[in-house]
């Protein structure tokens, strides 16, 4: 294992992150090995508690150590991560434990999420065919970012690799379901975004007053089930916006 200056070509792929943090890449692209393979490592490196590893977290398909370099070289690092990755194929390794499934009633299209059918056209759907291929996958959270709590979620079927927009809706609402390059993003705040709007939850992702302020975590599973737009203000007044989970056996 090397520390290359140029992209890699091949993986898994050791890099070093400022002077204190290690990134190990399982791809240049998000595929559903890589993603898993990153879960994988960190949750394996969290079991085991190495000495000097202050924190872990993931990307699409790498798994990021940040370290006490008074403590830990880089050189030290590398070589227990190298020994550490040799013998696992983890592209095929199991999903952490502890992940939940989770139900959320979602309005697709109406006023609400406007962009329904203009995403449903680009990949080669009508309406109700577009509502049955999202609503009918099981998606992963495959990691959290952009803004506090924010699942990128992923991958739908292939007809889904549509691109993002040439320009920036000005803003999508709170809960807001989008969708491009085959993932699906529900916003935790209202934003701009390059994303198409197509569904609209009552699902609050981020609640600073909690112990757990982000309530999805990367390897969690979600499915979008549809329901009636007279039914959000409902929803709204639930503080789980009427989703259901439970645990992943």
């Amino acid at each position: 294992m090397t520390l290359p200056e140029s992209e890699p070509t091949q993986f898994p792929c050791i890099r070093t992150v400022g002077i204190d943090g290690m990134l190990v890449s399982f791809g240049d692209r998000l595929s559903e090995p890589a993603n898993r393979a990153a879960l994988a490592l960190r949750a394996a490196i969290e079991g085991e508690g190495w000495d000097g590893v202050e924190e872990t977290s993931t990307s699409l398909v790498s798994t990021f150590l940040r370290f006490d370099p008074l403590h830990l070289s880089h050189a030290t690092l590398t070589q227990r991560l190298t020994g550490f990755l040799q013998g696992t194929n983890w592209t095929e390794a199991a999903l952490p434990e502890g992940r939940r499934y989770f139900r959320i009633p979602t309005v697709y299209g109406t006023d609400l999420a406007p962009q329904l059918d203009e995403a449903a056209a680009l990949a080669g759907m009508t309406r109700d065919e577009a509502v049955a291929s999202i609503s009918g996958t099981r998606v992963r959270v495959t990691t959290i970012g952009f803004a506090p709590g924010q699942p990128y979620l992923g991958e739908l079927p292939e007809a889904w690799n549509i691109p993002r927009q040439n320009a920036l809706t000005p803003t999508v609402p709170m809960a807001a379901l989008v969708v491009a390059i085959r993932q699906l993003v529900l916003f935790s705040v209202t934003t701009p975004t390059g994303w198409r709007h197509i569904g609209q939850t009552a699902f609050r992702l981020f609640r600073p007053d909690s112990d757990t302020p982000f309530v999805l975590r990367p390897g969690d599973e979600v499915q979008f089930v549809p329901t009636a737009g007279d039914q959000l203000a409902n929803m709204e007044q639930d503080p789980n916006g009427g989703a259901e989970w439970e645990a992943i056996p």
